[in-house]
């Protein structure tokens, strides 16, 4: 494998669509009641809403390129794309990526906030009968922290269904690996900062992209749209919905004060958006960026 591009101060973002999905509005709100949630994103007939699987590519001004995520991609055969409300049949996010001016052979290094498949199925070429699935990335390296490797590679029964089984040796047999430990990553370099998150699954890797506008974070599956911004809405997915809360409001805490933006993987119409506060305490989006492409950091 050549050697990627040395690590450089973050230049330029895109908002990169994937295939997109439409899940259980139910399952998507927690506890929340239907009567508040369909206020925000109305369902279909069959109780389902649509979903965004979004990434994002950041090129620095070394010229290196870096992916946060890949989407849920098109690896599922048709009976399962169904099943999972995978709605466009081709790979989405290599067209984005083109549109971009990028092929997946162009990006130096891949960032994954974790290993369920609507985050890392992106990472392989679409589906085709009777073929194994392939690797995409050929010159990536590949940034994920340990513990939601662990979970990937042994996985808990009530999630084992949210993970590939074929992708961890995959990535490990690439060569070009980072598991990461502590808050800081070898292969991203001093400038990007790691938060971790437990209350949705183990070890969730938010990474915080530096801007001269605030700081960008890469918000995952801990705040996957503007509805879960609000600090009590969580998803029937998360495995500890209390302790998310409070990963959220620590966040919060810290991101508000430096003008910080949240970046949503699952929001349908809205990539990025201003984290505020009302009178009454309330978090909420703010200054909203549909789709940036290009925006100067």
């Amino acid at each position: 494998m050549p050697d990627a591009a040395p690590p450089g101060r973050p230049a330029r973002l895109w908002s990169i669509a994937g295939n997109s999905q439409r899940l259980d509005g139910g399952a998507m709100f927690g506890n929340a009641p239907r009567a508040l949630w369909e206020r925000w994103i109305h369902p279909d007939e069959r109780h389902r809403i649509p979903l965004a699987c979004r990434a994002l590519l950041v090129v620095e001004d070394s010229g290196r390129r870096v992916l946060f995520e890949t989407g849920i991609g098109a690896f599922f055969p048709p009976d399962l794309r169904d099943r999972y409300g995978v709605v466009e049949p081709r790979h989405v996010l290599l067209d984005s990526l083109v549109a971009a001016g990028v092929s997946d052979a162009d990006v130096d290094v891949v960032v994954l906030s974790h290993l369920h498949f609507d985050h890392a199925g992106g990472l392989l070429a679409a589906w085709r009968e009777g073929a194994a699935p392939r690797l995409l990335f050929p010159n990536a390296r590949f940034v994920v922290s340990d513990d939601a490797w662990a979970r990937a590679v042994a996985p808990h029964q009530r999630d084992r269904a949210s993970y590939i089984p074929e992708l961890p040796g995959l990535l490990e047999a690439t060569g070009a690996l980072e598991r990461v430990t502590g808050d800081r990553s070898a292969t991203l370099g001093p400038t990007y900062r790691l938060h971790r998150s437990e209350g949705h699954t183990p070890g969730l890797l938010l990474t915080e992209i530096p801007s001269d506008d605030g700081p960008i974070l890469y918000a995952g599956d801990l705040i996957p749209g503007r509805p879960w911004v609000h600090l009590p809405i969580t998803m029937g997915y998360d495995r500890y919905p209390e302790r998310l809360i409070e990963e959220k409001r620590a966040l919060y805490a810290d991101l508000l004060p430096r003008g910080g933006r949240l970046f949503f993987t699952h929001d349908p119409d809205v990539a990025m958006a201003r984290l505020t506060r009302d009178d009454r305490g309330r978090y909420a989006p703010g200054e909203l960026w549909p789709a940036p492409a290009g925006l100067p950091l």
